[in-house]
Parts: C-alpha cells; structure tokens; sequence
C-alpha cells in the first residue's frame, strides 16, 4: 500500500457497550488509548472481567473482516507451535472479528511487557531475535496452507529454497521442538527490568514496518509464484520525486532547520543515485508467507524474553529474506544512521539457520532493501505532500542511514551472510 494512502486517524471512541456484550466480558471500568500508532489504533481495557487489548482496525487497507479473520487464524495456529504470539478471544458468536457500527474490532488478552531496540538487546538476544524470526517464517509456511484453506482459497506456494520434506503438521509437541530450535541457535538471552506495555524506546518505524522501505501491500490473499516479480524503483522516477520535493521545500518560508535536513538529504540522495544508477536490482527472491510489520513495537518482552509479535495487519506472501533485512535496519540502526553491525552479525546468522535460508538468498536482500531505501521518501512526502510531521523524528537517522550504507555496502553485506 503507498504511504500516502494512509490516513490521519481521527477521534473515534469505541463502542464498549456493544463489544463488551458480544465478547462477554464484563463491563468497563477502564479504557485507555495505548500510545498512537500509524495505521490502527488500540485501547487498554479494563473490566469487570479482567484486562484486555481492543484493537480497533482503522486502516482502510487492513480493515477487511475476512483478512482479519485470516490473521487471526494464522496467529492461533502459531501458538500452538510454540511461536510467542497473542492470539485474539472469540465472541459469543464464535468470531473473533466484532464489526460495530461499520468498524472492525478484536479484542486479545493484554500482555505485560515492553518493547526493546536492538540497543537494549545484548548480543545473544539478538541472536535469539533473529532466530525468532526465521521460526516465524518457517513456521508460517506450515500453518498458512490450512490457514487459506478455510477460506476457500489456493495457499501460495513455497518459496523456491523451502527445505525438502518440511513437515506441514501441527501440535504442542512440534511447538517445543521450534522453541528448542531458536534457543539452540541464540542462546539464552539475558533478562532486564520490564516497565510495562506500552513504553516506547526509540525504534524508528513507518506505517508498514520499515523506516524508509518500500510499500509492502498486503497480498497474502493471492496465490504466488516462488519469486516476487518486482524490479527495484526506476531511478528516473526518483529523480522526478526529488525535483517535485526540493520545489515543496523550497516554498516553505521562512525556512526551518527541518527544511535545511531535507534538502540537503534530497541533494545528497540525488548525487548517489546519479552514482549507482546501474546498479538497480533485477526481480526480487524466493518469497514466502512473512509478518510484513517486524520492529521493535510489534514485539513485546518479559524478563528478557519475546513475549508476543503483535500486529499481524500485514501478513502476507513477500521476499522472506527482505523482512529479515528491513527489520534489521529497524532493530540496530544508532540515532547517528549506523548499524551496529556486530549485533546485526549474529541476528542474521541465527535468522539464516532457523530459517533455512543461504548467504545469497541474504546477499540479494541487502542489495534490494539498500536500493529500495536508496530512492524512498516517504517521510518527506508525508510531511510535504500531507502535511502530517508524525514521521519527522524519524527522518534525521533515516536519511543518514541511505548514505552510510551505501558507503559501507560490502561491509554490511558480510554481516549479513558472514
């Protein structure tokens, strides 16, 4: 979905009565808006029955009951392989989808924790983070067929490097072997304080899961060939968006400290791309089913451990190995536009272990993801073309991120496939 798309939530209070009645659970003695997030939003609930999460699906893109559903289904089957997720209660109609008066709500248990950077991981917590991951793409490839099934669709294929033989059941005992799985390749992290969910640390996110990344969509509907199509973004096309955004910012007047960033950032990007123009990627990877929004406020901890990936809005079919790229460049980017590249080393080798996936799998990741961000704006055009500055703290780190990277490409390449 393009980010300019997206829409500035408004005020919208939820209709407890009615969706407290249809979950049977209680009555309200609290709710709470939990901090707001770009596309959705949630409450903390407290009630007669306990506390929960009600999540209110705002998004025009991800309000589909029917996708909803889909996410739902997936998430349960997940937990019970083990995987560290917060599947959604069912109503008293056996839903798991409420729709009140037009708008799509779920309600989860709510569970205490809070999120973490890569900064506040150790390095053996990184690598727990990374083989987190690639279980949740292995594991996904085992639920989703059944998943899509109960819609009455075709399930999208494996990707071209899926491991022979994979095994497509289910059950407790297949969940402890998973877990056994992501301790065998991280080790056991070290524990810290946990504050509480909701508390927030710095990580830099956009709408749909990257700082600076490309629209991902949400296709998880479509039966898939075993590679993405896609070429990398067309750098005449870049070079267009940068003359339509210099002209933006140099109307703004007088001119604020964020207008002299921005343009400088558009000037230097210019310059590169001119550089790199012949290095456009071809058509992207294998692809497989992914979380599609995995940064650090879609993960909570307790006592050092994964708690729940939450926010399942863009489950889809899409390049497994890029997921695992974007959502390093969330996790250990430092406010300066540097990875840490030591903690990023030992997440992407437990990631490639527990995901089955080879160093040039990983190789072709970086180069998309280097140029996707090579030529992405849209933290500019949404506080150019929109108006909405919700993304500005972002941009600082963001926009250097593109240029450090470019010029410590090998380097980060290594870490990744090293």
């Amino acid at each position: 979905m393009p980010r300019s798309s997206v829409p500035i939530p408004v005020i919208h209070a939820p209709p407890l009565g009615a969706l407290l009645r249809q979950y049977a659970a209680g009555s309200a003695l609290t709710c709470d808006p939990v901090e707001q997030g770009l596309l959705n939003r949630g409450y903390r609930l407290r009630t007669t029955h306990g506390r929960y999460f009600l999540k209110h699906h705002f998004d025009p893109e991800t309000a589909d009951p029917a996708a909803i559903a889909r996410q739902h289904r997936a998430t349960q089957r997940l937990a019970d392989l083990g995987v560290p997720v917060a599947p959604p209660l069912a109503g008293t109609d056996g839903r798991t989808v409420a729709v009140v008066g037009g708008h799509a709500y779920a309600l989860h248990p709510w569970i205490d924790g809070r999120h973490r950077h890569g900064g506040q991981l150790t390095t053996a917590q990184c690598a727990r983070l990374g083989a987190l991951l690639g279980v949740v793409h292995a594991s996904l490839e085992r639920v989703m067929e059944r998943v899509m099934a109960t819609q009455g669709r075709a399930p999208a294929k494996p990707p071209a490097d899926a491991r022979p033989g994979q095994d497509q059941g289910q059950g407790q005992g297949q969940g402890q072997a998973l877990k056994g799985t992501a301790d065998d390749m991280a080790g056991t992290p070290e524990g810290t304080p946990d504050r509480g969910q909701g508390a927030k640390d710095g990580a830099q996110v956009s709408p749909e899961g990257a700082a600076g990344a490309g629209p991902t969509g949400n296709t998880g509907a479509r039966a898939h060939e075993g590679t993405d199509p896609a070429r990398g973004a067309d750098p005449a096309d870049t070079f267009a968006l940068i003359d339509r955004l210099l002209a933006r910012v140099r109307s703004h007047r007088p001119p604020d400290a964020f207008d002299e960033l921005a343009r400088h950032r558009l000037l230097e990007r210019r310059a590169l791309l001119e550089k790199h123009a012949d290095r456009r990627p071809p058509q992207g990877g294998s692809v497989g089913w992914v979380h599609g929004d995995f940064h650090p406020f879609n993960l909570l901890y307790r006592d050092g451990e994964p708690a729940a990936i939450v926010d399942w809005d863009r489950l889809g079919v899409h390049p497994r190995a890029e997921e695992a790229v974007r959502a390093a460049m969330i996790f250990f980017v430092r406010p300066v536009g540097a990875l840490d590249l030591a903690k990023v080393r030992a997440y992407a080798r437990a990631y490639r272990r527990a995901a089955g996936a080879g160093a040039a799998e990983l190789a072709a990741a970086v180069h998309r993801v280097w140029w996707e961000r090579l030529n992405d704006f849209w933290m500019l055009r949404w506080h150019y073309e929109r108006g909405d500055t919700r993304a500005d703290p972002q941009f600082p780190a963001a926009s250097a991120l593109a240029v450090w990277w470019t010029r410590e490409y090998d380097a980060v390449c290594e870490a990744f496939t090293g």
